[in-house]
């Protein structure tokens, strides 16, 4: 039976374990015992090595060592964790409970946290998540709770006040959301991150307790995720499904590719010379038939896991060959559709084939197509079948874009290799590249590698006119981003382009930079 701590027997336990089994007193029981044999005979002997044992285990010297206390802040933000949160956050909604006090809980996640931690370096995603910590707490009050919650997520829950409505929960998340999106300087470049936001207030959380609260809060943030990145939502009781369906998405997936949920999604690619759409990228979205509009990263790795990749490109295909011949016969002149291809289609020897069979299908020129690539596709050291596919796509005629260009490790070597067509322009380059010289350089050169080789450039996550603008200025072929358009059903695709050709005719041109 275990000894009690408290009381004067665990006092006296604790005072005298660390002498009895301290390294002094262990180096002298060999000499106890010869002593005990030599004063007292065999009688002694044996009673001090019995004796001693029993001593020992009165003391608890053969007990395990307590267990460590469980951390209670973050190792590199030094916020507190989930479980300490969870209490704050009993304790204030305790607090607003009949009081007529409020408070509100916000969730923070940054987008493409992943991503980041790729191309730096864990250390380096430290410093980053150490920062945003740090201007979290800047422009927090000083009771207000702050906690890291994952590796990618901030919850923050207000002392209740008096006045706390809508509209300075807003403010606050833009606050905080602007404070986290200012450059992080890392080796001497400066890295942007952005972050998405959900919050609730405590008089709109849908159940009784804390947890129904911070639940919905969750719920906003998946809702803001959704959206892209940089989006702020406030929670509505319609969005508290979302949070619910993780359990059997995997199963609802499977079900929703066959049955047609799962489809592209198109966003358009413009030139930033004529400002006409040079493209549409297919991007996979599932119209959930209870939960809406489910965001991608929810349910691609679902499918990943469920072997269900390569089938997911299939219907992909499909669907973008049909809107083009769709496009042709509304007479919108949409030069070709892009369509991702990942690793697992690429190591399917029979992908060329089954390509040249489904334009054929459609009498579609094979140019028509872009083949998006990731660039760590490329840089992964392919196998001998990624090359050939490849290769062969390139030779049959269709276009290859290298995606996400700059967060891998691609040589130049490589885009000559793989006929790369296009290089797209990661979103880490362009966010602020308007207001940042650091980016403005990292562009600029990116877009003179390019130049050299003779590849065209298109520069994803465009999301401000001052973005566009400078793009255009510094030679960038083709841009795409929520500053154009967000990615849309096939039945809008047409009225946006009837829009946007009517809007051309009276904006002003955008001119590259000459001299």
């Amino acid at each position: 039976m275990p000894l009690p701590h408290s009381g004067p027997l665990g006092r006296l336990r604790h005072q005298f374990l660390p002498v009895l089994t301290g390294p002094p007193v262990l180096a002298f029981l060999p000499a106890v015992t010869l002593g005990a044999f030599w004063l007292g005979g065999e009688t002694a002997l044996l009673l001090a090595s019995l004796g001693l044992p029993l001593l020992f285990a009165l003391a608890g010297a053969f007990m395990p060592p307590p267990a460590a206390a469980a951390p209670v802040r973050d190792g590199v933000t030094s916020l507190m964790l989930r479980e300490r949160f969870d209490a704050a956050m009993a304790r204030i909604h305790g607090e607003t409970d009949g009081t007529g006090l409020r408070a509100a809980c916000f969730l923070l996640e940054l987008d493409d946290w992943r991503d980041l931690a790729d191309r730096h370096g864990q250390g380096a995603a430290d410093m980053v998540m150490q920062r945003c910590g740090e201007r979290i707490l800047a422009v927090l009050r000083e009771h207000d709770v702050a906690a890291r919650i994952g590796d990618a997520r901030f919850a923050v829950c207000l002392q209740p006040v008096r006045q706390l409505d809508l509209e300075l929960c807003i403010q606050l998340s833009g606050r905080m959301q602007a404070a986290i999106e200012e450059p992080v300087a890392l080796d001497g470049i400066a890295v942007y991150v952005s972050c998405s936001v959900g919050f609730c207030l405590r008089g709109r959380a849908p159940g009784p307790d804390a947890a129904s609260w911070f639940n919905a809060t969750a719920a906003a943030l998946a809702e803001a995720r959704s959206h892209g990145p940089s989006s702020i939502r406030a929670f509505a009781p319609e969005m508290m499904p979302r949070g619910l369906i993780r359990a059997d998405l995997r199963h609802d997936a499977e079900a929703a590719l066959e049955n047609g949920e799962i489809v592209p999604w198109y966003q358009p690619q413009i030139s930033t010379d004529t400002g006409r759409v040079t493209g549409f990228e297919a991007l996979a979205r599932w119209q959930h038939p209870r939960h809406g509009l489910i965001a991608p990263d929810m349910f691609l790795p679902a499918l990943a896991a469920a072997g269900l990749s390569e089938r997911l490109g299939q219907v992909m295909l499909y669907h973008a060959l049909t809107a083009l011949k769709a496009w042709d016969g509304a007479g919108a002149n949409v030069p070709r559709v892009g369509v991702n291809f990942g690793a697992e289609e690429l190591r399917n020897p029979g992908l060329a084939d089954r390509i040249r069979w489904e334009l054929d299908r459609f009498a579609l020129t094979p140019d028509r197509l872009s083949v998006e690539i990731l660039e760590t596709v490329v840089s992964d050291r392919p196998d001998d079948t990624v090359t050939h596919n490849i290769a062969a796509l390139s030779a049959l005629g269709c276009r290859i874009d290298l995606d996400d260009f700059g967060t891998g490790q691609a040589s130049i070597a490589a885009i000559r290799r793989y006929s790369v067509s296009r290089i797209k322009i990661d979103r880490s380059f362009v966010m602020k590249a308007d207001r940042d010289p650091d980016q403005q350089r990292m562009v600029g050169a990116i877009l003179t590698l390019a130049e050299r080789l003779g590849v065209e450039t298109l520069a994803e996550g465009v999301e401000t006119v001052g973005e566009h603008a400078l793009l255009a200025q510094l030679g960038c072929d083709h841009v795409q981003g929520f500053g154009i358009a967000r990615p849309m059903p096939f039945e809008q695709t047409l009225d946006w382009m009837a829009a946007h050709r009517a809007k051309l005719e009276d904006a002003p041109r955008i001119g590259r930079k000459t001299g």
